[in-house]
């Protein structure tokens, strides 16, 4: 079983051979220069940019950089893509503009949501410095954040004031002051003070972001021996699930109270990286250890983005992560190769995700991990490789809300169709940047389910969403041979403190389908039907949807289709299993399907089985989306040009997506003619 382990000194390595910590030369430093230039606003093109436009709301990370710009052939050249894609497609004369002296972003709401990729910060960064110029970024309420503190940790300067974008016209000259973080608009004679930071977030930045700060910790961090301990009852009771788990990995134990808005070390139990986050996070690693006095601590890459892409420079990319794995001998199953599994899935599977745990991962869907009661968070790479290198990571305690599912599930309906209706009721709030409490109250969610809506908290902008870990999660790890874990039962105190107290009532929850461009644009199943929305391709699977329960419940619908005289899908139809595992588990006979395989029965119908990889879900390989094509899907996430460039993206459970399939337009199973019962569809 996994366990957090003290730093271990590479060969020959001792511990007065590591630098010493290097002082915090904040005082002595010179006031940082006041920063100028005009601004560069993005308009809602809805509202064409008069004096009576709108900013443009939720500019997700796939729009300031698109997945084919995610790409770092070098370590030495970390940023040339990056900075070459910076809205691409979204702003094509973005580089040009910044470089004329337009170096103040101006955005509406939701600013940078989704990915946890650091190219866009760092991208964004390198465009003016390129010019001899400095950016910042001024964006209305809820930025990303994923992405601010990316932005803090590169000291790329980030602004949250919504007075300040409501007042904003092209061509006004902006001025920050870094000292007070001060902002005016010269021509409008109008100053803001913006959205504070917390006082260890403003350290951060005002002291040389997070390589200046892991160079100062990083010998006390060897030297430390990392500490687990429960909060005893009487503070348990008045804690959420994900406080507790918080409180009992910080690493200053004299820090006895936890309130929203703290930010604080928290010692991780596992720190994974994808082949595409983990160069930046080696790169991080090496500023702050040397590279060559530690191994990391905590680490784990999986190769799942850009593996079977038949790209050159991709495969420089995922070179680099193989190499650091060589040489920091990083093993099975703390290393991925190519095909083992998308992450979320395969350490999981692997028994490296354990209840009570805390998981930073250099991805945003991480936050998958509280399906198994753990805390899982997307960070940046720059986070990531700090943790490697001191074994925490800075993280500041959101409010809390708690969404109970109560009554019981409909027929057809899954995880995937639950946390598409949720986030429908949030709208364009979202969870507003809070931890989210899952109550599941009468355990009917089984983990499959559980792992699709926590996953989704990433499209939800939660910081993160867990399920207390009970009866269903144990017979989960029971049904995996694990019998011990290491951390106590833990569960939300009777008297724990939610901003947000809401029930969704599992009754009122049909199938859905969210159409273009927001996973929270989700209507029922059967008024879609009703629209006859024709598409080119079906695809099912990704970290949100790729597990065997949720491959078999496509099977069983595929299956007694054809017992309806229903055998041929009319459009591609495509599979991707959450791992390698489960491309193996699938090929298996199952008694549920008259002794056929899952992958037998999704080929007798035309569908083809992939190997366990993000591809169409993160727009790449040959399954990606093109220009004018539409496709329903399992993924999780259906934004502008997410699929492919120009393509159209629609989200589903995998039984709808298989019914579609079938149908030749989206709709439920219910439309072929198929009657729900529990003992035959149920999983």
């Amino acid at each position: 079983m996994h366990e957090i382990a003290a730093a271990k000194a590479r060969p020959n390595v001792c511990l007065d051979d590591l630098p010493g910590s290097e002082p915090n030369t904040e005082t002595a430093s010179p006031a940082p220069a006041v920063i100028r230039g005009k601004a560069l606003i993005f308009w809602d093109p809805k509202l064409p940019g008069t004096k009576f436009g709108r900013k443009l709301d939720a500019i997700d990370t796939d729009q300031i950089t698109p997945a084919a710009d995610c790409v770092s052939e070098s370590l030495d050249t970390l940023d040339e893509r990056w900075k070459a894609g910076s809205f691409r497609y979204l702003m094509p004369d973005f580089r040009e503009r910044v470089h004329r002296g337009e170096t103040f972003i101006i955005a509406g709401d939701r600013f940078a949501i989704g990915s946890s990729r650091e190219m866009s910060p760092a991208g964004l960064k390198g465009v003016a410095e390129e010019a001899g110029l400095e950016m910042v970024v001024v964006c209305g309420s809820n930025m990303g954040d994923i992405f601010r503190r990316n932005a803090l940790n590169l000291g790329l300067q980030v602004v949250q004031s919504p007075e300040a974008v409501a007042d904003a016209r092209d061509g006004d000259e902006f001025e920050f002051d870094p000292s007070s973080r001060r902002l005016s608009n010269v021509t409008q004679g109008k100053s803001y003070d913006p959205v504070p930071l917390t006082p260890k977030e403003d350290e951060i930045r005002r002291t040389g972001g997070i390589f200046a700060m892991g160079r100062r910790e990083f010998r006390a961090s060897v030297e430390r021996q990392p500490a687990i301990e429960f909060p005893p009852p009487a503070l348990a009771r008045r804690m959420t699930t994900t406080e507790q788990i918080v409180w009992s990995h910080r690493v200053d134990k004299s820090h006895r109270e936890l309130r929203p808005g703290d930010t604080l070390q928290v010692y991780a139990d596992l720190l994974p990286a994808s082949d595409g986050t983990a160069p930046f996070a080696i790169h991080t690693f090496n500023q702050i250890t040397g590279g060559n006095t530690i191994y990391p601590r905590q680490a784990a890459i999986a190769n799942d983005h850009f593996v079977f892409t038949g790209r050159e420079d991709d495969e420089r990319q995922t070179s680099i992560g193989r190499a650091f794995a060589k040489e920091q001998r990083l093993e099975r199953p703390y290393y991925a190769t190519p095909g083992d599994g998308i992450f979320h899935f395969y350490f999981p599977e692997q028994g490296l995700v354990v209840p009570g745990q805390f998981i930073p991962g250099a991805d945003s869907h991480s936050r998958a991990y509280g399906a198994y009661g753990a805390v899982g968070i997307g960070v940046g790479s720059t986070t990531l490789g700090f943790g490697w290198a001191t074994g925490y990571v800075y993280f500041t305690l959101a409010k809390a809300r708690r969404v109970t599912f109560g009554g019981h599930l409909q027929p057809w309906v899954s995880g995937k169709d639950i946390v598409l209706e949720l986030l429908r009721r949030w709208g364009t709030q979202q969870s507003q940047g809070m931890s989210v409490e899952f109550v599941d109250a009468n355990l009917q969610l089984p983990i499959a389910y559980r792992n699709t809506i926590a996953n989704m908290m990433a499209e939800g902008e939660a910081l993160n969403g867990i399920f207390a870990a009970d009866d269903v999660t144990y017979a989960w790890y029971e049904s995996k041979g694990v019998r011990e874990l290491p951390y106590p039962h833990i569960a939300p105190g009777d008297a724990a403190r939610f901003e947000i107290d809401e029930v969704l009532p599992l009754g009122d929850v049909q199938p859905m389908i969210a159409k273009p461009f927001s996973p929270g644009n989700a209507y029922p199943a059967d008024e879609v039907a009703r629209e006859r929305i024709e598409f080119d391709k079906a695809l099912i699977g990704s970290c949100t949807n790729g597990s065997y329960d949720d491959l078999l419940q496509a099977a069983l619908v595929i299956y007694h289709a054809r017992q309806l005289g229903i055998r041929k899908t009319s459009r591609t139809f495509v599979v991707f299993p959450g791992s390698g595992g489960v491309g193996k588990q699938i090929e298996r006979p199952d008694q549920r399907l008259g002794g056929e395989s899952i992958a037998e029965v999704f080929r007798s119908v035309g569908g083809e089985i992939r190997a366990s990889w993000c591809g169409p879900c993160f727009g790449q390989g040959p399954d990606a989306l093109t220009k004018g094509e539409r496709a329903i899907t399992s993924f999780n996430r259906n934004w502008q040009n997410r699929m492919g460039v120009g393509g159209e993206g629609y989200l589903a459970s995998p039984a709808v997506v298989a019914a579609s399939a079938l149908a030749g337009y989206m709709a439920p199973p219910s439309e072929l003619g198929l009657k729900w019962d529990p003992e035959i569809y149920g999983i």
